[in-house]
């Protein structure tokens, strides 16, 4: 089935391969013609990969910061990156973005998708929190009171890091005009409690940074999960920030396992409808699902979305 505009992350294969063209080969053979290069893409995929880009053999949509593949954890997808209050440290996730920004215009890509960093906790709080939902439910006690710690040392030292990542988004703006660069830098919604931002931070910092190429990568699987954790109110918050949308990455998730083929492995027929209109206005629309999302569940999936949008445009 040809996936039109929708574009496919290679987080769902790039374990298996270690040739890049192999890689794109199997997600073009799901029907996808664009892809989105995730973080963990390197040096060695990009040889074969980027022939098969000048050929015009497959479109690149957007590429995942850090990119290509960083081998240190202070800049990995779960690090403090833009919000180092170690100057120095801070600069070189800014240099590590401008880097990101270079692949993306010279592949053609519209965004470089961006985790832009969190609030650091001494203990991984967020796996404590996610180990008790699961065997006590939230509303249990032991639940309860650790999310009250968790919340009240983020609310108390999230406007700190929010300032510097804020400070990092305007330098990589500046960066991307004098370049005189087309290309959307999002900020995506993320799937630890820690975390920044939540959509209300999003929208603050978007909001501030006014006629910048900063925009709001909604993933609206993670965006599903922080719900439920209690972080915010997802479809309260959602259309306030609807207007910085650059970008989706399409997944649904179940209790709090995410990565998910929306509607097929939930098996709900209706609450992922929420999502249908902004999947439909976001300029850049990826799928971000994980291996065990068989290629017959994808095409089912898709032409869910796809009919429902349909339907729903009359």
């Amino acid at each position: 089935m040809d996936k039109g505009d929708y574009s496919y992350s290679t987080c769902w294969n790039i374990k298996n391969h270690k040739d890049g063209r192999a890689m794109i080969e199997e997600i073009k053979g799901l029907g996808f013609g664009s892809v989105e290069l995730n973080y963990n893409v390197t040096q060695g995929h990009l040889a074969t990969i980027e022939p098969m880009i000048e050929r015009g053999e497959i479109r690149i949509s957007s590429v995942h910061h850090a990119f290509p593949f960083v081998d240190d954890k202070e800049y990995d997808t779960d690090s403090v990156m833009l919000g180092y209050e170690d100057e120095s440290k801070r600069r070189r996730a800014v240099e590590l973005l401008e880097q990101s920004v270079e692949y993306a215009v010279r592949y053609g890509a519209g965004a470089v998708v961006v985790h832009p960093g969190e609030v650091p906790f001494p203990v991984n709080v967020d796996a404590q929190l996610k180990r008790i939902y699961r065997d006590n439910g939230p509303e249990s006690m032991e639940y309860r009171e650790l999310w009250e710690q968790m919340a009240k040392r983020r609310e108390a030292e999230a406007p700190a890091y929010l300032e510097r990542i804020r400070r990092s988004l305007e330098e990589i703006s500046d960066y991307i005009a004098r370049k005189g660069y087309r290309v959307a830098v999002g900020i995506e919604t993320r799937a630890r409690c820690n975390q920044i931002p939540t959509l209300r931070e999003a929208g603050e910092l978007i909001a501030g940074l006014k006629g910048s190429p900063v925009g709001l990568w909604y993933d609206i699987g993670h965006a599903m999960m922080m719900d439920r954790m209690g972080l915010y109110d997802n479809l309260k918050d959602l259309p306030a920030v609807s207007p910085y949308i650059v970008g989706v990455h399409i997944h649904e998730t179940i209790g709090l396992s995410d990565h998910w083929c929306p509607y097929v492995h939930s098996k709900d027929d209706g609450f992922f409808d929420h999502f249908l209109e902004i999947i439909d206005r976001s300029p850049i629309k990826v799928y971000e699902l994980k291996s065990q999302c068989l290629p017959e569940e994808i095409d089912k999936s898709h032409a869910l979305i796809t009919s429902k949008i349909a339907s729903m445009k009359g």
